[in-house]
């Protein structure tokens, strides 16, 4: 009894572990995609049309989704030869000194056209970063989850990603409150500089853990593969393609209703932009308490089913979404929001990180899902914002390219379930496929 007490409390120290570094992370990185629209099109990409230096703001955001499935294919090797804890301290220790530098960093008013270069390099640093450390705390959670709570465990990191976008939201929400002079001279800086103190917190708890079980048995065994990218793409290559695919509609939809939002909303629709930063602070704060009860329902229907109901719903949601926006009201800008990205993209965002651990071996594992979800999101989520601006402006500010855009992304990832049969019996042929 008293072993089985140690295994739970050492398995909840994993699961905040994950959550609190996954939150941090993300926290990061979305304070980048709220600040872009505000203040790095003037500040750092200054031109005479300020269309086109709102739509460099946001290659500078895509820019290092391309980069993201670098950084994966570094750390997942690092986090399949050597564990995922080292490879996760590295990750935040990347991230969290990238974001440090950037609210340090000169306008282009001071240093020329070094601002806007820097600026994109601590942005690929961030870029890889990311790229390894969801994968790694997935795992963390996903390989010290008992066998029937692999859904509810593997959710958690997943919050991460709201409830550090709710915090980055919060935190510009709370600098915006300063006169204009004051935000664009210094406010915006404030939530940069002071996340080396969430940082330093979650390599403190990082530090204190160990390797997850399912590695230290692959490390017993001598299931360790020699190169697991190499592994990864001979042996796995479909799970691969279905990891890209259904990563899709998880993160394209996702970035339109938490970034592009803001900048359509305040610069289209002429909402004022403190009342579309409210309306996803809203969303994403439901999408946080939704998530965990997404994933343990994923324990009794299955991860498959209830993601396919939740795409479905994205691409019925696509069209309604932009006609409550065009009613012009606060209100039902914030019901708008809070439907796709409070309620609809939470129990596909709930059941992938586990949907996706349970297709791959152990000993790939790390990779396969990071290179996976990456790639997805390096073609489906940075873009996102882009695609749609530059939609918007070729078609005179209709919203039905981007609804359709949105549909789209949905039909993709519903292409890459009809090749998930049974997720279970996947892994498990793999697991003993790996063992031979």
């Amino acid at each position: 009894m008293n072993q089985q007490q140690g295994e739970q409390k050492v398995a909840k120290k994993a699961l905040i572990a994950s959550l609190i570094g996954s939150s941090i992370e993300w926290y990061d990185y979305f304070l980048y995609g709220t600040i872009a629209a505000l203040v790095f099109s003037k500040l750092y990409f200054p031109s005479g049309d300020p269309a086109v230096n709102l739509m460099l703001a946001y290659a500078s955001f895509a820019i290092p989704f391309f980069i993201r499935p670098l950084g994966g294919v570094i750390f997942s090797h690092i986090g399949d030869k050597i564990g995922r804890k080292k490879t996760l301290v590295l990750t935040l220790s990347l991230m969290g000194g990238a974001t440090v530098l950037i609210g340090l960093l000169p306008t282009y008013e001071a240093i020329g056209i070094w601002a806007p270069i820097l600026l994109i390099v601590l942005r690929l640093i961030q870029g890889l970063g990311i790229g390894g450390e969801w994968g790694g705390a997935l795992l963390l959670a996903v390989e010290y989850a008992p066998d029937k709570k692999r859904g509810f465990f593997g959710s958690i990191p997943q919050m991460g990603v709201p409830i550090g976008m709710l915090l980055g939201t919060l935190s510009i929400s709370l600098m915006t409150l300063l006169p204009d002079a004051a935000f664009l001279s210094w406010g915006w800086r404030v939530p940069f500089i002071l996340s080396a103190i969430l940082v330093f917190m979650g390599l403190w708890i990082r530090n204190g853990l160990d390797e997850t079980p399912a590695f230290k048995e692959a490390q017993k065994t001598g299931n360790i593969a020699k190169v697991p990218l190499v592994d990864t793409f001979k042996y796995h290559w479909r799970e691969v393609l279905i990891a890209v695919g259904a990563k899709v509609v998880e993160t394209g939809p996702f970035y339109i209703f938490s970034t592009f939002i803001i900048s359509y909303a305040a610069g289209t629709l002429g909402f004022e932009q403190s009342s579309a930063l409210n309306a996803v602070t809203i969303a994403t704060l439901i999408t946080t308490i939704m998530i965990p009860f997404m994933g343990k329902w994923s324990d009794k229907v299955g991860r498959k089913p209830l993601y396919i109901w939740g795409t479905v719903a994205m691409m019925l949601y696509a069209f309604p979404y932009f006609y409550l926006l065009s009613l012009g009201s606060v209100f039902w800008l914030t019901v708008a929001t809070i439907i796709g990205l409070g309620i609809i993209w939470a129990p596909i965002t709930a059941v992938l990180g586990t949907m996706f651990s349970e297709i791959f071996a152990t000993n790939v594992r790390y990779t396969g899902v990071t290179v996976g979800y990456q790639l997805g999101a390096a073609l489906a989520g940075g873009t996102a914002p882009l695609i749609a601006t530059a939609l918007l402006s070729n078609f005179g500010n209709s919203s039905i390219p981007v609804a359709i855009y949105i549909i789209l992304a949905g039909f993709i990832s519903l292409i890459a379930m009809m090749f998930i049969h049974t997720t279970k019996a996947i892994a498990i042929e793999k697991q003993k496929n790996s063992a031979i």
